[in-house]
């Protein structure tokens, strides 16, 4: 009986001591890998100065009122260039901006009895109201815009005049990267009308030329 006792506590001590040696074999367990922390982007804040370029073409008409040979209205159309500067205010998601620039143009077209109006330059002072929807920010706009009006017919010295208007719109801006943004933009602008008279062939007060254009244009602005 001593033998097989003596037996069987041997075969568990061996037992013991190879699954001891084969457990020191295994490799050893590490901690399961902690998840990525995941890190939102930061939303975009259209808050600040910015300065920039712009360009595109307009289209629109211009009437001529001769009491002595009425030349009624015609189109006019041309492209533009020039810069912006501006400054966003952000409260939430609201935008609220003030932007001006000025463009030179070259919107003209001629009527009946070849008499011309054209625009050379175009300026506006504008207000802003975006809504953003972080990194894209459509907006209304409007204000005064400024510019000058020529006018021409021949055999005559022809006349022009600066004037101030006002001016409408709506567009939509987007940021690229870093602090560079990008826009497009519609504008009504409407320069009023002048007296041209005697200059273009009519008595002094019979003869009133008008320009109206619709532009459409995009633009770059970089943001400080």
């Amino acid at each position: 009986m001593k033998k097989i006792l003596l037996g069987g506590v041997g075969f568990l001590v061996l037992g013991a001591a190879t699954t001891s040696a084969a457990a020191a074999d295994l490799p050893r367990a590490y901690p399961p890998a902690k998840a990525p922390i995941y890190a939102p982007l930061p939303i975009y804040n259209w808050t600040g100065l910015y300065v920039g370029i712009n360009g595109g073409g307009g289209w629109g008409d211009s009437r001529w009122d001769n009491a002595f040979a009425p030349v009624g209205s015609f189109d006019v159309s041309g492209g533009l260039i020039g810069g912006t500067v501006g400054y966003n205010w952000q409260f939430n998601q609201v935008v609220f901006g003030l932007e001006g620039d000025i463009d030179w143009t070259n919107i003209k077209g001629t009527g009946a009895g070849c008499c011309e109006t054209s625009n050379n330059w175009l300026g506006t002072v504008r207000g802003r109201l975006g809504y953003a929807y972080d990194r894209f920010m459509p907006y209304v706009t409007g204000g005064v815009a400024f510019g000058d009006i020529k006018a021409s017919i021949p055999g005559f010295p022809g006349g022009s005049s600066t004037n101030a208007g006002w001016t409408l719109g709506a567009g939509l801006e987007f940021a690229i990267v870093g602090n560079l943004t990008a826009k497009v933009e519609y504008l009504h602008v409407d320069l009023g009308d002048f007296d041209c008279g005697t200059a273009c062939g009519a008595p002094i007060g019979g003869d009133n030329v008008n320009f109206k254009a619709n532009i459409v244009r995009g633009g770059l602005n970089y943001r400080f």
